[in-house]
């Protein structure tokens, strides 16, 4: 590797009129610095590479954010004008696509969150991103659980990356949530449309990038500290963080602690569906001439509890000895079985090398989720121990004339075993490699992008012979395949842009949808797989126009994606199965099997943002999407109802404090009369009520951030379309019955930034 001398970067941050911007953000993303100017505008980031070009991105409250490419062996400090505007730009880097690029000249449909959004009341960070991103939805069991939605595609469709590798914590299950410290992301970017470019088959609807916090420059320990209480179903969360940087050397410690007793609808609560939740995540690494090499890791567990719900009993929840619930009961924070316990270790080493003018990025990964299902005790009916190897490794070519390439190969191991009484999916091994190519032009105000990408993956099942009776045939299955896109962007001037995309991937199928066989306790369903399924192949194609000026932000977008052979599990009534405990007890399960039909997507999503005077905000966020099963001429299964979310925020001056705002929110979901009425019901519409407020204050030389929010203050009684306990989907005797979602929410929280050093 040749040898980069290293140099300390100097620059100024200045308004339009040559004043000086103190306290202006200034980042280096591939990289993984940042710093913040002094009083005089000025900054230095030290452990620098002396040449190449980087981008870099800088940030400041009421002014546009700036995006460039700054060339290291400039010898001139550069100087960075920013333009004021009383509303947030679309320009912002986005880090998740083949290049990182400002999201003006990056043809992908994305959205960035970010820390103050995340910080806004949620449950969990899937809730905090399906609240705030147009075409995101969620499929939820109760607060505790939930699964992302891009654009009507979900489970192994939407990929989740942590630290740069993608989550691997079997999401092929219904009640399988992400596996992340919701505390954890400092921003993250969400991807709509296919992303299997760069990060193969699985990424049919999108990408959930979790970014933690960039370094701080060198000599500088920073942190945070905050910590909420949430009134539905006394939910307190508290998270603790230090970051330090001491000439390159870069670490970084977390500790997130969640618990929370039963959650209420607007008539009742829902027995034994608390949880509590640890996590402990952190990072050791070096910034230096030659890049950046981290090695991060993290231990995620969650107690969930899990409550079958009779609709004989009705609404009179009773215990296992007959008993009904009291209030103590529901507001106990000890879960009852059946439970799920589920642990997820993590480690991975992102490397960064910077040879000659060119990139060199390996992300080395290893990952342990181990799910445990109890049924009646400690002791686990179902037990998923899956171990998951990956390799990335990407070269990127110099910028040269307008023209960036980047060329890449990726691969995954897996190996999953059974250690439960019970068993749902054999043991088996996966196996998946790939490797693509990537071009971006720009030219003028142009952009344009093409990729290729080829993928083989293997799944070996092993077979299992339970009391004489076959549980499990021995399989394996190949599967091979070639993807592709192309991209293009237009700036027709500084405010009003426009992206398209196009392309084709795949996606393998799982072996739950292989060759699941048993009772799945998290779902109270029968689930059987199909050996005989093939890949799924997806087509599609989007378009996006964006404007912005100082006063107005909108965008709006239209998507289509006919997938073949899209692979869901249906129910036909009447198809039951008899299960028989050890103590002879029958229950009775609905049987789903997976299948394969054509299936067409398609919908329109978008944005509008008012801001016409500066303590006024108006936020507008919609969202629909239209399902068809082609093969079968009916509505798809499960799909999100069509959203209009509406927010008008007040920042008034207020002496004494900073950042005050108050805000009321009105979201409206609209009905779902597309369904597979076959084994899936519908939803009517409802509207919600929200507000909040908050406000700064000042501890000495440290902000204290307070807020105080509520959710459906009205109480409003409502099923969401992707509710797991919406009527349908807990019995096909009675598809009358169903759980409502929570009811009125009051969350108060604290966040306390640190600078220690």
């Amino acid at each position: 590797m040749a040898s980069t001398p290293v140099i300390t970067l100097k620059g100024k941050v200045v308004d339009s009129n040559s004043q000086p911007l103190p306290g202006a953000t200034v980042t280096f993303p591939d990289l993984k610095i940042s710093t913040q100017t002094d009083l005089n505008g000025d900054f230095s980031l030290n452990n620098l590479p002396a040449r190449g070009k980087f981008l870099i991105q800088i940030q400041f409250v009421g002014y546009r954010t700036l995006t460039q490419l700054v060339d290291m062996a400039a010898t001139t400090p550069p100087v960075f004008t920013l333009q004021t505007s009383v509303i947030e730009t679309r320009e912002v880097v986005i880090t998740g696509t083949p290049i990182s690029g400002n999201s003006k000249q990056n043809s992908t449909s994305a959205s960035t969150v970010t820390r103050d959004q995340l910080l806004r009341p949620s449950t969990n960070i899937i809730d905090a991103l399906a609240s705030q991103v147009p075409g995101v939805s969620q499929i939820t069991t109760g607060p505790s659980i939930s699964k992302p939605v891009i654009r009507g595609l979900g489970y192994n469709r939407v990929v989740t990356l942590s630290n740069g590798i993608k989550q691997q914590g079997q999401q092929w299950g219904d009640e399988h949530g992400i596996e992340i410290d919701q505390y954890g992301a400092d921003r993250v970017e969400v991807l709509r449309g296919a992303a299997s470019l760069l990060y193969g088959s699985d990424a049919l609807g999108g990408v959930i990038n979790m970014l933690d916090p960039l370094t701080p420059p060198s000599g500088q320990i920073k942190g945070e500290f905050l910590t909420n209480y949430a009134t539905n179903n006394g939910l307190t969360g508290t998270s603790l963080m230090f970051t330090g940087n001491e000439d390159g050397l870069v670490w970084r410690a977390r500790g997130s602690y969640k618990n929370a007793y039963s959650f209420k609808t607007p008539d009742y609560y829902f027995p034994n569906s608390g949880f509590n939740e640890t996590n402990i995540s952190g990072m050791l690494g070096l910034n230096k001439q030659w890049g950046y090499s981290h090695i991060n890791f993290s231990y995620f567990k969650n107690n969930i509890g899990l409550f079958e719900a009779e609709p004989d009993n009705g609404l009179n929840f009773l215990k296992e000895d007959g008993e009904p619930f009291t209030n103590d009961d529901y507001k106990s924070r000890s879960l009852l079985f059946p439970r799920q316990d589920i642990r997820h270790y993590k480690v991975n080493w992102d490397n960064n090398f910077i040879i000659a003018s060119g990139f060199l990025k390996v992300n080395l990964g290893y990952q342990k989720n181990q799910r445990r299902e109890l049924e009646e005790s400690v002791d686990p009916s179902l037990f998923f121990d899956l171990n998951t190897y990956t390799g990335d490794v990407k070269y990127y070519l110099s910028e040269s004339n307008g023209w960036q390439p980047v060329f890449g190969i990726s691969t995954e191991i897996g190996k999953s075993l059974n250690k439960g009484e019970e068993f749902l999916v054999p043991d088996y091994n996966s196996y998946g490699i790939g490797a693509f190519a990537y071009v971006k032009k720009t030219w003028d105000k142009n952009t344009f992008n093409a990729g290729i990408r080829y993928d083989y993956r293997k799944n070996t099942g092993k077979g299992l012979i339970e009391e004489d009776e076959v549980r499990f045939e021995p399989f394996t299955n190949k599967f091979s395949n070639v993807s592709g896109a192309l991209g293009f962007t237009h700036q027709f001037n500084e405010q009003l842009n426009f992206k398209a995309n196009a392309g084709s991937a795949f996606r393998a199928p799982n072996p739950a949808e292989l060759a699941s066989n048993g009772v799945h306790e998290g779902t109270f369903r029968y689930e059987v797989g199909n050996p005989n399924l093939s890949p799924e192949r997806s087509f599609q194609a989007d378009a996006t126009l964006e404007y912005d000026n100082k006063f107005v932000s909108a965008s709006v977008g239209i998507y289509e994606n006919y997938i073949h052979n899209f692979i869901y599990a249906s129910h036909t009534p009447g198809d039951v199965q008899q299960d028989v405990d050890e103590d002879g007890n029958q229950t009775q399960y609905d049987v789903y099997r997976y299948g394969q039909v054509n299936a067409n997507l398609y919908g329109f999503e978008g944005s509008l943002t008012l801001h016409p005077v500066s303590f006024i905000h108006l936020e507008n966020t919609f969202g629909y999407t239209h399902a068809q099963n082609n093969t079968l001429s009916r509505p798809l299964a499960f799909i999100p109802a069509g959203s209009l979310r509406n927010t008008l925020r007040f920042e008034p001056n207020i002496k004494g404090l900073k950042e005050s705002y108050l805000y009321v929110g009105i979201d409206n979901f609209f009905k779902q009369g597309r369904f597979d009425d076959t084994f899936e019901t519908g939803t009517d519409g409802y509207t919600l009520l929200n507000a909040g407020l908050g406000a700064t204050v000042k501890l000495g030389k440290q902000p204290l951030k307070l807020y105080v929010a509520g959710n459906n203050l009205l109480n409003k009684k409502y099923y969401d379309a992707l509710s797991r306990y919406k009527p349908g989907r807990l019995s096909s005797e009675d598809p009358t019955f169903g759980i409502y979602n929570p009811g009125r929410n009051i969350t108060f929280g604290v966040y306390l930034p640190l600078s220690i050093k």
